[in-house]
């Protein structure tokens, strides 16, 4: 494993552990609850499982099938929790990343031909969260009807952690400090935290 900080790229196994494997899955409900709630400043909607763990055993992406528990269509399969993904993720949109890999896909026809795969890839895999039907099978990745169309960085990324072959979420993984080096997860959603 590499060091935090360090110019070398580890490979995703030095970053996620996929909660199915994570040391502490035992302890996933009310803590994971409590603790997705803390990381995202709200309830994430129901329902929704963790499926990716980062390198402390803290959930990183949750996912959820298409229908919600109240009957609402929900296109978005995976949703990044981590608080420090998340805040380096919002700093590539906010320097207009979004709008670079559009424009890449327009121009790139085998960067196009990843992202369309990816796409048919989520709509595959949603339809298996939802138990073999997906209630928003019109539309793939954060809600887009066009395969091509990029606009959150954020869906990307988790798509890549959930192992996705997502050609824009890879290349936003590649490019950040994957995890924090102080596990700042460990505490929220206990009581006491804030």
């Amino acid at each position: 494993m590499s060091a935090a900080g360090t110019d070398a790229v580890p490979d995703a196994a030095d970053y996620v552990t996929r909660a199915a494997d994570a040391a502490d899955a035992a302890d996933a409900g009310r803590t994971d609850a409590a603790r997705v709630a803390a990381q995202l400043g709200r309830a994430p909607r129901n329902p929704w499982r963790v499926a990716v763990r980062c390198r402390w055993s803290r959930p990183a992406v949750i996912v959820s099938p298409s229908t919600l528990a109240d009957g609402t269509p929900f296109p978005n399969l995976a949703w990044l929790t981590c608080p420090w993904l998340a805040e380096a993720v919002a700093a590539e949109e906010s320097a207009g990343g979004a709008a670079a890999y559009a424009r890449r896909a327009a121009e790139d026809p085998a960067f196009a031909a990843a992202l369309t795969a990816a796409d048919a890839a989520v709509r595959d895999r949603r339809a298996a969260e939802s138990g073999g039907r997906d209630a928003c099978a019109t539309v793939g990745i954060a809600g887009q009807r066009d395969p091509l169309g990029v606009k959150c960085l954020h869906a990307h990324v988790a798509l890549a952690l959930l192992g996705v072959a997502d050609p824009v979420g890879e290349d936003v993984v590649s490019r950040v400090q994957r995890w924090c080096d102080d596990d700042r997860c460990a505490g929220l959603g206990s009581e006491g935290s804030e």
